[in-house]
């Protein structure tokens, strides 16, 4: 017979400094927990079920055998939940913990109505989803954010093969966040290596450091968005090339990017908006450089004009996440020049998104 669901609502992200840097080792990044949310529900009931409402995957049947989760369909779309969930449940059996049947129900408004996306990370808050219902129902205890985290880092780079993690920090932990990432190479060999889940979940994970932080209230931030879905996966390769055919600039860049986020860190910290300003400037122009020596077109005319008016405002401006598309943010020094900037956004064709920060991560509704 079915229970009461337990219901979460887990935020999306959004990067503020640091992209593709962060892909190395000790290189930060800022990122941030958005007020856009995958909403998951799980209700204890005689058969295994599945239901991914934004894909019409309704009622699916899943069974679990040797640490696998398996989903009867042939739908690839799947597979970042099939692997979250076969992750999650294996840990638990680690722990000895007795799981029952269950439905799981998945939706996410991480894309708008007519399924633009928006560049805020559904599949890591998909997976982020998963890992904290399955552990919130059946784990003794209350699970961590940190323990969300790590299982969720694990699923989401078992299944990508890639990625700094940084999005599934946001949906575990809410906030704002001083983030370097694990180095997905180094959790994928320590996954094949591990015996256990629970062995590499208990182990230090020597590359990772994340640190709430808070913006200071003087500095005013405003995200546009330029019309354009961007292909990350296509220009993080291009970057990638870039390091193996000319590691001088490559190098270079990531100098560049280190200062800027020390700056915009600075900022933070120290409550000066003019820091945040200028470490916004210097990261805008560490990638918009990285890209001209890479071809890949990072700052795309859009996203130039996003940039150029938040600076003709008084502020600065530069692309969220890998660049191509999406989002661009925007700091401001004053509530004025901030709403100034997104009329002329507006004007020249950029939405203002109305997007606040998540302060929480995973959390019960």
């Amino acid at each position: 017979m079915p229970t009461t669901p337990l219901s979460l609502k887990v935020p999306g992200k959004l990067m503020i400094a640091g992209e593709f840097a962060v892909l190395e080792a000790y290189q930060n990044l800022v990122v941030m927990a958005v007020d856009r949310f995958v909403y998951v529900s799980l209700t204890q009931q005689d058969e295994n079920r599945l239901s991914l409402l934004n894909f019409d995957l309704a009622n699916l049947e899943w069974t679990y055998n040797e640490k696998k989760v398996n989903i009867k369909t042939a739908d690839k779309r799947v597979k970042f939940v099939e692997d979250a969930m076969s992750v999650v449940y294996t840990y638990l059996k680690e722990m000895n913990v007795s799981l029952a049947n269950f439905h799981l129900e998945i939706r996410s408004e991480l894309d708008d109505e007519s399924g633009r996306k928006y560049g805020l990370g559904s599949s890591a808050a998909v997976v982020t989803s998963v890992v904290a219902a399955i552990l919130k129902k059946y784990l003794p205890k209350e699970p961590s954010a940190k323990l969300i985290f790590k299982l969720a880092a694990i699923s989401h780079v078992k299944t990508q093969g890639s990625g700094s993690g940084a999005d599934v920090a946001a949906s575990s932990y809410g906030g704002f966040l001083q983030y370097a990432s694990f180095q997905a190479e180094w959790l994928q060999y320590e996954y094949e290596k591990a015996d256990t889940i629970r062995e590499l979940v208990e182990k230090d994970w020597q590359y990772l450091s994340l640190k709430p932080i808070k913006l200071p209230v003087n500095a005013y931030m405003c995200i546009g968005w330029t019309g354009t879905p961007a292909s990350t996966g296509k220009l993080i390769d291009k970057i990638k090339r870039l390091k193996t055919e000319n590691n001088t600039l490559y190098e270079q860049f990531l100098e560049e990017s280190n200062r800027a986020v020390s700056t915009f860190i600075k900022g933070v910290t120290e409550e000066d908006a003019a820091l945040i300003v200028e470490g916004t400037k210097r990261n805008r122009r560490a990638l918009a450089t990285v890209g001209k020596h890479a071809n890949a077109d990072i700052e795309t005319p859009m996203l130039q004009k996003l940039c150029d008016l938040a600076e003709l405002h008084g502020g600065a401006g530069k692309p969220s996440g890998a660049g191509g598309g999406d989002c661009g943010i925007a700091f401001l020094p004053s509530k004025e020049q901030a709403q100034q900037l997104m009329k002329a956004w507006e004007e020249a064709g950029i939405k203002p998104l109305d997007i606040q920060l998540s302060k929480m991560g995973a959390t019960e509704i």
